[in-house]
C-alpha cells in the first residue's frame, strides 16, 4: 500500500498573524494546568478569544470552542485521585469539557466542525500497524525507568484495595479516551481550520502537555509526554481515524497503569527491568 500523505483540511485563509491568539490560548493553557495560574491564565484566555475575533471571526468561533473547554477543565484540580468524590467529579468536568464546545458548535453556530470519525474505512498501513505492536514495547522499556527514577510515581496515589485499584484502572483509560476526544478530535481538528498540521500539532500539544504536566507527569514527564501528544496529532492527521489514535493511547496506557502499580508496591509485578 502507498504511503498515506497528510491532507490540507483548512477551510479559512487566517491570516498568519491569527498565530498570535491561538498561542495565546494553548500558553493559558500552561498557565492555568502547569504552573497553576488561574488569574493570569483565565485572563490570557480571555484577551486571547478578543485578539482572535479582531483577526477572524470564525478563528474566534473555533478557538471560542477550545477556549470553552479548557476554561471548563480549569474549574477543578485533574491532580490524579482515585477516592469517589473525586473520580466522579473529575470525570464530570471532562466530560462537560467536550461535550459543552461539541453541542454549542452543532446549535449554536449551527456547523459540524468537532467530530469522531471512528473509522474512515481505509486499512492501516504496515507502518501503522507495526507503531501500535511498538507502543507497548517502548511503554514496558521507558515508564517504569521514568516514573520510579523521577519520583514521579508519588504523583499518583498508593493503591491499598481493590475497589481503589478498579477505580485506578478505569480512570487512566478514561481519561485517555478524553484526551483523544478532546485534545486531538476537538483542538487539533478545530485548529487545522485554519493552519498548517506542523502549527495546529505545536499548539495543540502546548495544552495536551500542560493538562499532562497537572495530571502528574511531572519532573522530566514532558520529555515523554510532548513527543507522545505531537506523534498522536501527527498519526491522526494520517489516518484520519479516531480508532486508531484511541487504540494507540490505550495500550499505552495499560502500561501506565501496571508501571505506577508496580512502582508502589515492588516485586507484585516482576514483569518489568526496573
Amino acid at each position: 500500500m502507498a504511503s498515506r500523505t497528510l491532507t490540507d483540511p483548512r477551510l479559512h485563509d487566517t491570516p498568519t498573524i491569527g498565530l498570535l491568539p491561538t498561542a495565546g490560548v494553548s500558553v493559558s493553557a500552561f498557565l492555568l494546568f502547569g504552573l497553576q495560574l488561574a488569574g493570569w491564565g483565565h485572563a490570557l484566555l480571555a484577551v486571547s478569544l478578543v485578539g482572535a475575533y479582531l483577526v477572524s471571526r470564525e478563528l474566534a468561533k473555533d478557538l471560542s470552542l477550545v477556549g470553552i473547554g479548557v476554561a471548563i477543565v480549569s474549574a477543578t484540580s485533574v491532580k490524579a485521585e482515585v477516592s469517589w468524590d473525586r473520580f466522579f467529579t473529575i470525570g464530570t468536568v471532562l466530560l462537560l469539557a467536550v461535550a459543552v464546545p461539541y453541542l454549542v458548535d452543532r446549535f449554536v453556530y449551527r456547523r459540524d466542525a468537532i467530530q469522531f470519525p471512528w473509522r474512515t474505512g481505509q486499512p492501516w498501513s504496515r507502518l501503522e500497524k507495526s507503531y501500535i505492536v511498538a507502543v507497548p514495547v517502548l511503554g514496558w522499556l521507558i515508564l517504569p525507568f521514568y516514573f520510579i527514577s523521577s519520583g514521579a510515581y508519588l504523583n499518583w496515589p498508593h493503591i491499598t484495595n481493590g475497589s481503589e485499584l478498579a477505580r485506578f484502572f478505569v480512570g487512566v483509560n478514561f481519561v485517555g479516551t478524553w484526551d483523544e476526544l478532546f485534545f486531538i478530535c476537538t483542538c487539533f481538528a478545530l485548529l487545522r481550520r485554519h493552519f498548517g498540521v506542523w502549527q495546529a500539532n505545536v499548539l495543540q500539544a502546548v495544552i495536551f502537555v500542560s493538562f499532562l504536566w497537572e495530571l502528574g507527569y511531572q519532573e522530566w514527564g514532558p520529555i515523554l509526554t510532548a513527543p507522545f501528544a505531537l506523534l498522536q496529532g501527527w498519526l491522526f492527521a494520517r489516518t484520519g481515524s479516531l480508532l486508531y489514535v484511541l487504540i494507540v493511547h490505550l495500550l499505552f496506557d495499560v502500561i501506565v497503569f501496571l508501571a505506577i502499580v508496580h512502582a508502589h508496591n515492588p516485586g507484585v509485578l516482576p514483569i518489568f527491568l526496573v
